[in-house]
């Protein structure tokens, strides 16, 4: 949800979604940040911002949510899991970071897993930057490329 407008992180962003696109087919989607919600609820919020993570997302794909409650890994872990996942599923993984108040409980019910990237909360802005920073290190861990060091 929203845009990456802070230049220095959309610098970083660009970055690791280019050199993902090395590895797999990659597309970024940001939806546009809500406008005129200060007389919503935060459920009213999520509701309105699941009914746009929804309607992008196609019913073969499988639904990963960056969530505090996820499974946490290490980088190492986490390249395994991509690896297994790409290879089982044969389907598009679709990675979900929400909004600010997180996810209806439809958008959890969508999800096929759930993953963390920390006990921390980082603004979405950050995120999308550090996982997908991630996301580029796991196919240099599953290339056996030396960009990770152990």
């Amino acid at each position: 949800m929203g845009k990456t407008d802070v230049s220095w992180v959309r610098q970083g962003l660009e970055l690791y979604v280019s050199r993902i696109s090395h590895y797999v087919p990659f597309t970024l989607c940001e939806i546009p940040q809500l406008k005129n919600v200060s007389s919503l609820s935060q459920a009213q919020i999520k509701e309105k911002e699941a009914d746009l993570i929804l309607s992008g997302i196609k019913s073969g794909d499988d639904v990963i949510l960056l969530d505090e409650r996820g499974k946490r890994m290490r980088s190492i872990e986490f390249a395994s899991w991509l690896s297994d996942r790409m290879a089982r599923s044969g389907k598009d993984i679709v990675f979900v970071v929400g909004g600010a108040y997180g996810f209806s409980d439809r958008v959890y019910q969508r999800a096929g897993g759930m993953i963390s990237l920390s006990e921390m909360t980082f603004s979405h802005q950050m995120v999308r930057t550090i996982f997908a920073e991630q996301l580029y290190r796991a196919f240099t861990i599953i290339k056996g490329e030396p960009y990770h060091h152990e």
